[in-house]
């Protein structure tokens, strides 16, 4: 168990360090080129990454709603769920500490938002509460119907990571003018400790929608995509 959470903790670590910190570092400059599709792209890779590196471990999950939307299908067991989002938690935090440090080196450094998410004032383009809800609903649900389609026993050996990372991609390059993008509990938090506008008092949204999402998209696989699949190899799926 101690492995495991190593691996989550590891995992979500690089998925904050390195998803926030294109946008808080790279992004954060027009000249480099970045902009939000570079930002996307940051966070699929991550997962991408670190699902090849510490997957077989863990199940490669870096993320509570993830966590939950595997329990409910089966292919996780309900007894590790609160120490995997301890860990990813915790992971998340300290990703998102390493980032200030390094970035508070800058001159004239202002934390800001620090790439946490929000909504109607916090969010990039204005969109209000029932807009962020709905997005972060509906993409974490798609989300957790790639992660379990991807990882089936139907599916292509070993391409896992690619699909899911892509389809994080993805999810950043429709959300992230409406929310920031979060899809992920342990993201939101790690980064909302840093920020300096109300992100922590909105933080309860991206709890919410996430875990709601990944119920969601869990039981549309289990009762309509694939009924009756078998659990599957559980502690093995990347996501």
């Amino acid at each position: 168990m101690g492995r495991k959470l190593a691996a989550e903790f590891f995992g979500t670590f690089w998925l904050v360090f390195g998803g926030c910190g294109s946008a808080v570092l790279a992004a954060a400059f027009p000249q480099l080129g970045i902009g939000f599709v570079g930002v996307s792209f940051a966070f699929g890779l991550t997962v991408l990454t670190m699902a090849y590196a510490v997957g077989g471990i863990s199940g490669g999950h870096f993320n509570p709603a993830v966590s939950l939307g595997l329990a409910i299908c089966g292919r996780f067991d309900w007894r590790e769920l609160a120490p995997y989002w301890i860990a990813q938690v915790i992971g998340g935090a300290a990703g998102a500490a390493v980032l200030y440090m390094i970035a508070s080196g800058a001159p004239n450094f202002a934390p800001g938002g620090f790439a946490s998410n929000g909504y109607a004032a916090l969010s990039p383009g204005k969109f209000g509460l029932g807009a962020a809800l709905t997005a972060e609903i509906v993409l974490t649900a798609g989300f957790l119907i790639v992660i379990l389609g991807s990882t089936s026993r139907a599916a292509p050996a070993g391409f896992a990571p690619i699909a899911i990372g892509l389809g994080l991609t993805l999810i950043h390059l429709i959300s992230i003018p409406v929310t920031n993008t979060s899809v992920n509990p342990a993201r939101s938090t790690a980064v909302a400790f840093f920020a300096e506008t109300a992100a922590f008092s909105q933080l309860w949204a991206f709890w919410l929608a996430p875990l709601a999402g990944a119920a969601l998209g869990a039981l549309i696989w289990k009762l309509v995509l694939s009924p009756g699949e078998s659990p599957g190899l559980i502690g093995r799926e990347p996501g």
